[in-house]
């Protein structure tokens, strides 16, 4: 009689989707390793905005003494490293799709939920990886090297790297082509990543647009880097209050846990919208 080999299927439980979460995770840094041009483009964005666009309109700006514009612009950068490769770190879900592999992982004995936390996970760790490049460039714009400084704006990068990895995520759940998917997301990231602050001060706005700043969640986890840079500049309270004024609701000042509160729970809300459209049936 010819022997039948029998197929082993994992428990299913935490052990498991940890497990599950850690493949995927580690599937993301591979993809993301292995593309050097990726890796590339995704830096000379934000290069161009800090040392192209900040010096020219620093040149057609009347700066505050001792503030260098490219020194304002460089917290948008980041924002700005961190948020293209976090969302379009997503994009690969539409091409698993195309080919076929999505459906391999959805079918396997593991909890979707997982695997969608992994993706985020993922694109939320390269995303960092990304801007940390730009955050060693620190230096070129007068911003200084000092440690507790670099492990708050590490930290703050990987919050917003996380929850624009969810927004990515959610979006790419139901998008059936990789075009359509790339066409979303440029209508929507432009206009909030422009009306968050990343290149203008929040201070001294027509009313409409406070109102756009103010309802952007992408404003609240730009003010913060904003807001870290500037506390270890030597530079008057007045400038401090051109450049960096903070977030304000009125006569209410947002401070910053209130902000990174905010981006915290849209990234988790997003999560779970995430989760929910991959757990229905493919």
């Amino acid at each position: 009689m010819t022997a039948i080999a029998g197929v082993a299927v994992p428990r299913s439980g935490a052990a498991s989707a940890v497990r599950a979460v850690r493949v995927v995770w580690y599937r993301e840094l591979l993809r993301f390793w292995n593309d050097r041009l990726r890796i590339f483009t995704a830096l000379v964005q934000p290069l161009l905005f800090v040392f192209v666009l900040g010096t020219g309109l620093g040149s057609l700006t009347r700066s505050a003494p001792g503030v260098d514009f490219k020194t304002f612009v460089y917290p948008g950068a980041l924002a700005m490293s961190v948020l293209f490769t976090a969302v379009f770190s997503a994009g690969s879900i539409v091409w698993d799709r195309e080919f076929g592999f999505l459906r391999e992982m959805l079918v396997a004995p593991v909890s979707r939920t997982a695997i969608v936390i992994g993706k985020c996970l993922g694109g939320a760790t390269t995303a960092t990886a990304q801007g940390v490049v730009v955050l060693a460039l620190a230096g070129l714009v007068k911003v200084p090297y000092s440690l507790p400084l670099m492990l708050t704006l590490l930290g703050e990068m990987a919050l917003l790297a996380f929850t624009l990895t969810c927004f990515g995520v959610m979006m790419a759940a139901r998008i059936a082509t990789f075009q359509g998917f790339m066409g979303l997301t440029q209508m929507l990231l432009m206009p909030l990543f422009f009306t968050s602050g990343a290149m203008f001060p929040l201070s001294g706005l027509p009313g409409w647009l406070t109102v756009v700043t103010r309802v952007n969640p992408l404003t609240y986890a730009v003010d913060p880097i904003r807001r870290a840079v500037f506390a270890h500049l030597d530079v008057s309270a007045s400038a401090r209050a051109v450049y960096a004024p903070g977030v304000s609701w009125g006569s209410y000042h947002v401070p910053v846990w209130l902000e990174l509160l905010i981006v915290a729970a849209a990234g988790l809300i997003m999560l779970g919208v995430a989760s929910a459209e991959f757990t229905r049936a493919e």
